[in-house]
């Protein structure tokens, strides 16, 4: 097994070679054929090799990526049916996964370590909204595009925080806990960071992006926390079908996203990845920096590093879907997405590597 998918692995690299052959020889109507093929057999061949194991579904997300640059056209309406209509109820799907996950020790969490779990969710609420906020101004990108760097630094934490606390030999206990309170917040923090910090790009409805965020999070996070917590078995049973349908889920979010703001990408891409990566990175290090400088000890500071630079892009998208923008405002979350788990995977392993070193 270890060798064919070596295998794969190079004849996806071989595919994506040819790609840039492609591209540079003049005959671009190959060019995104051959990335998606390319990234797809990559990603196959990476299942079973254990130190690529981990990027796999990141290098699915490129081929999503390229997909819906090249081919726009397949990926935004199936007759009159426009495909952004799917994102809410995917969202939704996916937030009701969550909350199968959750126990009432992510709410005893904050009993068990107050201070950690606030300082981690002042630095989510403070950093990256005033990172975006910086970071659009700088850039000086159109007023929706702008918005949408501020909206992604106004969520709250994602999931794979979790994961990524895990691979780091973080506090995963205090990751959870972290990202629960943060997720619970967003129907009044992320409405309030945006009305403030975005409303002088574009007009923002506080009430109308509440109730928004209510039905995408809280609505189904509390069906799913009821049924894991009286409905223990049927709760198991979903969990093992969950996570691939949450996988599959962002994906075609994102391919609906990409699709929908090709121009814009096409206008400011290169220049809004550079914006991103910023904002991703500024926020492990001054999520890191924050922690130590309140003298948390080792595997907090990296659970509240890893809580602050990872951001939930899927609710972002949401919100700027229903606000009828998602070919702008939602284009930073889009691209936020695969780059955090870029790095973050990156940032994870090499923590995973080093001991802990007791404070």
């Amino acid at each position: 097994m270890g060798a064919f998918s070596r295998y794969l692995l190079y004849a996806g690299l071989a595919g994506l070679a040819l790609a840039l052959l492609s591209y540079l020889i003049g005959q671009s109507s190959f060019t995104g054929p051959l990335l998606i093929i390319g990234f797809l057999v990559a990603a196959l061949g990476m299942r079973d090799i254990p130190s690529l194991k981990g990027y796999a579904y990141t290098t699915v997300i490129f081929a999503v990526v390229s997909a819906g640059m090249f081919f726009p056209q397949y990926f935004t309406m199936v007759g009159d049916y426009k495909l952004s209509r799917l994102i809410m109820p995917l969202l939704q799907v996916i937030m009701f996964g969550m909350g199968t996950t959750m126990t009432f020790d992510d709410f005893v969490g904050i009993i068990k370590t107050p201070k950690a779990v606030i300082i981690g969710i002042c630095c989510q609420f403070l950093i990256m909204p005033t990172l975006g906020f910086t970071i659009a101004s700088l850039f000086n990108f159109p007023p929706e595009i702008a918005a949408g760097v501020i909206l992604i630094g106004s969520s709250p934490s994602g999931l794979a925080s979790n994961v990524m606390a895990l691979i780091a030999k973080a506090n995963v206990a205090l990751s959870i806990t972290i990202t629960t309170f943060a997720t619970l917040l967003a129907p009044i923090m992320t409405p309030l960071l945006m009305k403030y910090l975005a409303g002088q790009f574009i007009e923002i409805n506080f009430w109308s992006m509440v109730w928004d965020i209510t039905k995408i999070i809280i609505i189904p996070l509390s069906i799913g926390f009821i049924i894991n917590q009286f409905f223990k078995k049927f709760a198991d049973w979903l969990k093992d079908y969950l996570p691939l349908i949450s996988m599959a889920g962002i994906a075609f979010i994102l391919l609906i996203i990409i699709a929908a703001g090709q121009q814009s990408l096409l206008n400011v891409g290169g220049l809004l990845i550079v914006a991103v990566l910023i904002h991703n990175i500024s926020g492990f290090i001054l999520g890191y920096s924050a922690a130590k400088l309140f003298r948390m000890p080792e595997q907090d500071c990296r659970t509240v590093a890893i809580e602050v630079g990872l951001q939930n892009g899927g609710l972002a998208s949401g919100l700027a879907n229903q606000m009828g923008k998602l070919a702008t405002v939602g284009l930073a979350a889009a691209l936020f997405g695969p780059i955090m788990n870029i790095t973050g995977s990156i940032l994870a392993s090499w923590w995973g590597r080093k001991p802990v070193k007791e404070s």
